[in-house]
Parts: structure tokens; C-alpha cells; sequence
């Protein structure tokens, strides 16, 4: 069960197992993208028919026809990946063995839908990927396998998101062979050391530039690509895609674009400067701060608009 890109690299990883049959996939309905809302089937059941598998695409899985569906396959594990529905008690009854889930955190930490950007976001040196036995709460069941990587400071979100996705597939083969050869036992999480990573909305890459430098280049690396880190220049939005850190201090007020030179864009922030690599303004081109400055030429000062 899953349905964006990064549930892919699991399935194909089980696919080309000899001793595992996948039974089922079972992913979101295709829905309606672009300007012409043409109907987009989900990256998972692109790969599942390529693989020459079956897909089932309820609106609802918790419903007494998809249960039938379920049972009918009488199977040993379900495997849920980013599946973005939550499945009733009922249904996470069906497998004879257990629901496993690959988890983009190393639980407890960051339960919940955005737990990449929330590692970025706070500076975490590590993140990894955890598989589980599912339960009614929210990422909340016996951790059964994890597996780390470090966090460097220039990771986005989608770097993250695709060497977890790779990560969680390798992890989950380790997982249900080691459940079969009785080598793991499932350990109860610490729900005292719980947190939460809740779902991202656009609002939440609006730039702060009264922040220390080095967390506007966390927020930078962690709202990219979706939402995008963002702020106005000019009254026009302005996304921001790559940026350093620099403990060069100005006496402009946080926000204000003291220098432009062949480094990229400068700007003050609340402690240090940020220097803007790569941002993307009224013309919707991702620019290099170079190319952007040709199209968009700046006087400094000027402020972004807080």
C-alpha cells in the first residue's frame, strides 16, 4: 500500500524477490493535475502496472468491500508506505503475520506526514528510516528495524526524500526476512520521547529573516521543492532554492540585500548573512543569483518584504 514516489523504490525492492509474491497493490484513485485537471494515475500504480501487477484503487479502504477485497488474498504482511490513508483496526487485523510500515524518521522521533523536512528544519545531524508494526495511533507501534544517515548541511528535502525512499527499501527486505527467521522482536517505542512533524501548507516556507542565518538555510533546504522557501522583493515573489550561511555581520536590518557581488545575493538576517545561490523571481526561471542579476538588476540596499 502507498502512493507518491517514495513509496516506489519498496515496491520494486519486493517485486524482484524470489521468496515474497506481492498479491496486491493498493493505492490512492488518480487524480485530477495541471490546467486541463486531466485525471494522473499515482507514481505507485504507474510502477505497479509496469510490473505487471494488480491494482486496486478504493476511494475508501476502510469499507466492507474493500476488507472482502483484502481477505480474499489471505495475506501474510501488508506493506504501507506512505499509503495516505489511515487503516482501521479491522483492516490492519487481515495479515496473518503483521502490517508492517516504513517510516521516514527514526521513531519516536517526528511521527506524523512531514518528518524529512521537520529533521532538516531542526538542524538534526541524523535522520534514517524505521519500520514498524502498525496500530491504530498515529506512527506509534512496535519498532521492529531502523537504519540512519547523516544530514549534511547543504540536504534538501528532496535529497532526503529520495535516499530515505531508497533507504526504506532495502530495510524492509531485512525486515520480513528477519520477522520470518524469528531474529527481531518488535520493541515498544518511548512515548515520552515522541514528537511530531505535522502536515506542511504553503504558508509554512514564508522566509523569517529576523532568524540566525544558518536556520534560514535549514528552512531553505527543508521547504524545497514543495512548499518553497519564499519571501517578496519588490512586492513580487521571490522562491529561494539554495543558500549559505555566512558569519559576515552587517548593520542593515534583518531582510535587506546589502551586496551583490560574484558570491551571489547577500542578506542581513537576525545573526550572520545568508548568501542566495539559486532563486527563481517574476519570471519563473530557477536562476543562479549570477543569471538572476543580469534580469533583475539590484541596488543595494534593498530590502525583501518582511
Amino acid at each position: 500500500m502507498g502512493t507518491p514516489d517514495f513509496s516506489v523504490p519498496a515496491l520494486k525492492h519486493l517485486a524482484i524477490q524470489d521468496d515474497f509474491d506481492i498479491s496486491l497493490v493498493v493505492t490512492q484513485p488518480d487524480r485530477p493535475k495541471g490546467r486541463g485537471k486531466k485525471l494522473i494515475p499515482p507514481p505507485v500504480k504507474t510502477a505497479a502496472l509496469e510490473l505487471g501487477m494488480d491494482v486496486f484503487q478504493p476511494e475508501k479502504i476502510n469499507t466492507a468491500q474493500a476488507k472482502d477485497r483484502l481477505l480474499s488474498l489471505e495475506p501474510d504482511f501488508f506493506v504501507v508506505v506512505a499509503y495516505g490513508n489511515i487503516l482501521s483496526q479491522d483492516i490492519l487485523d487481515i495479515p496473518k503475520i503483521m502490517p508492517i510500515n516504513i517510516h521516514a524518521s527514526l521513531l519516536p522521533k517526528y511521527r506524523g506526514a512531514a518528518p524529512i523536512q521537520a529533521a532538516i528544519l531542526n538542524m538534526e545531524a541524523t535522520t534514517g528510516v524505521t519500520t514498524m508494526v502498525m496500530s491504530k495511533g498515529l506512527d506509534s507501534g512496535d519498532i521492529l528495524l531502523t537504519s540512519q544517515t547523516p544530514i549534511s548541511d547543504q540536504d534538501t528535502a528532496q535529497d532526503l526524500h529520495n535516499r530515505l525512499g531508497e533507504m526504506g527499501a532495502s530495510l524492509i527486505i531485512k525486515t520480513i526476512h528477519g520477522i520470518l527467521n524469528h531474529t527481531i522482536t518488535p520493541e515498544p517505542q518511548d512515548t515520552a520521547k515522541a514528537t511530531y512533524a505535522g502536515m506542511l501548507m504553503k504558508k509554512d516556507g514564508q522566509i523569517n529573516w529576523r532568524l540566525p542565518a544558518k536556520n534560514i538555510v535549514a528552512h531553505v533546504n527543508a521547504m524545497t521543492p514543495w512548499p518553497g522557501a519564499f519571501t517578496r522583493l519588490r512586492g513580487k515573489p521571490t522562491k529561494i532554492f539554495k543558500a549559505l550561511a555566512s558569519d559576515t555581520h552587517s548593520n542593515f536590518e534583518p531582510g535587506v540585500i546589502f551586496q551583490c557581488d560574484k558570491d551571489g545575493i547577500h542578506v542581513s538576517t537576525g545573526k550572520g548573512s545568508l548568501i542566495i545561490l539559486e532563486l527563481m523571481g517574476g519570471s519563473g526561471k530557477h536562476l543562479a543569483a549570477m543569471d538572476f542579476l543580469r534580469g533583475a538588476k539590484i541596488t543595494p540596499p534593498i530590502p525583501f518584504d518582511l
